[in-house]
């Protein structure tokens, strides 16, 4: 039960999903496979005057009689809902205990609108300035909670009973697959039999929104958004914001066997490497991705050629999509394996993509079959590679390659496989 370099291997034996897709593992799977699209027209907040004004939204139970949830406890909420999931699959933690670690990917904390408009309710319309309101944020505890980047990790910790101290970390686009990524090392090293790694985000929020638009970013195709996400299309212009979830409950596979799990799949390999080139843009030789994919592949113990599909980071911005393909033919030459991109249909979600990412890769392994790239009316000469376009497809796939790379270079990659050998 020790991998080509005598470390435990890990597996997975839970998963919890939430997107725009719906909630579940199961909804969320057949909607993709579909071809379903989870874009839509914000209607969470007033959208005169922007540029772009649709995005991948996660309509929370909770919201349907009240207002709508802020990020910090959006993020909490649905890690609470795919942790639940995946520790039910797993069969673990029914008795409030987990035998390992917390590794949460999440975005970073900020104050929103919502909370500077109460603060500004408290003050004479002439007084409502910055510094003002600062003084008026005095004593708001719960404001403070919520802005305490650890507490969302910390809640998580005491509701499921993890072990330690839990981890709750940030690196942009790549975070979810940094969570998992923790998770694999912490049980590689022998430090636990078992760890919780979840990513989660819900950013799609004024701010966020803007910020990224600034950026010339985020595609414009407000009057049909469903086919706003074009990842790899030669009409592509740019990502759809999204949001959401997914945990994976990983096991040493000797941990796992012992007590009769069912195996999802091995986490086989993992890898990472930053370019430190610009706070946005990757290295236009593209060195850091493809370094990051080589060696995922070679922590795996296997070849380029042993790779059955690539689970794409996909965006749909004219550079990286370009970059990815750059990093393919370099990687595998000629024969590279189809790629995919599932951002075509549920958005970008941020610091969740990773690990949901992960998620659909272990289930393309089990179902033989590879989701497509959807909103692929026009291939790109510039991309030359097999995209799945727009129809699912049943293939032998047994060793996935998921991609993740994420704004300021930070670009990790994991290899997920069927069977430990």
């Amino acid at each position: 039960m020790r991998d080509h370099l005598g470390r435990p291997i890990v597996a997975v034996t839970g998963l919890g999903l939430v997107t725009p897709l719906g909630f579940g593992v199961a909804r969320n799977w057949a909607a993709l496979l579909a071809g379903t699209s989870g874009i839509r027209r914000i209607t969470r907040f007033p959208t005169d005057h922007l540029r772009t004004t649709i995005a991948g939204t996660v309509d929370l139970p909770e919201e349907a009689e009240g207002p709508p949830l802020t990020a910090t406890p959006r993020v909490m909420r649905m890690a609470e809902m795919v942790a639940e999931e995946a520790l039910a699959q797993a069969g673990l933690g029914g008795d409030g205990r987990f035998p390992g670690p917390l590794m949460l990917g999440m975005p970073p904390v900020e104050v929103e609108w919502p909370h500077r408009l109460a603060l500004a309710a408290k003050l004479a319309p002439a007084a409502a300035r910055y510094p003002a309101l600062a003084g008026a944020a005095g004593g708001w505890d719960a404001l403070y909670a919520q802005a305490a980047f650890a507490t969302v990790g910390e809640h998580l910790a005491a509701r499921f009973g993890t072990e330690g101290a839990p981890i709750a970390l940030t690196t942009a686009c790549a975070t979810g697959a940094s969570a998992i990524q923790l998770g694999v090392e912490a049980i590689q090293r022998g430090e636990a039999s078992a760890a919780l790694a979840i990513g989660a985000d819900g950013t799609v929020q004024p701010e966020a929104l803007i910020r990224f638009s600034l950026l010339s970013a985020l595609s414009t195709r407000n009057d049909d958004p469903a086919g706003a996400s074009r990842p790899f299309e030669k009409h592509r212009a740019g990502f759809v914001m999204s949001e959401g979830a997914a945990c994976l409950v990983l096991e040493s596979l000797e941990h796992a066997t012992a007590r009769g799990a069912a195996i999802l799949g091995v986490l086989r390999g993992c890898g990472e490497k930053s370019d430190s080139f610009h706070r946005t843009r990757s290295n236009p030789d593209g060195s850091a991705v493809i370094r990051a994919m080589r060696n995922a592949i070679e922590d795996a113990g296997l070849t380029p050629g042993d790779i059955s599909y690539v689970n794409a980071h996909g965006t749909g911005t004219p550079e990286n999509d370009k970059m990815e393909n750059l990093a393919m033919r370099a990687v595998f030459g000629a024969d590279a394996p189809p790629i995919s991109s599932n951002k075509s249909m549920i958005g970008h979600t941020l610091s969740a993509s990773g690990a949901i990412e992960a998620a659909f890769s272990l289930l393309a392994i089990r179902d033989q079959i590879l989701p497509p790239t959807i909103n692929h009316a026009e291939p790109d000469p510039a991309i030359t590679l097999d995209v799945v376009p727009n129809v699912a497809r049943p293939a032998a796939v047994r060793h996935v390659l998921s991609n993740s790379f994420g704004f300021g270079g930070q670009n990790v990659c994991l290899v997920l496989s069927g069977e430990p050998a």
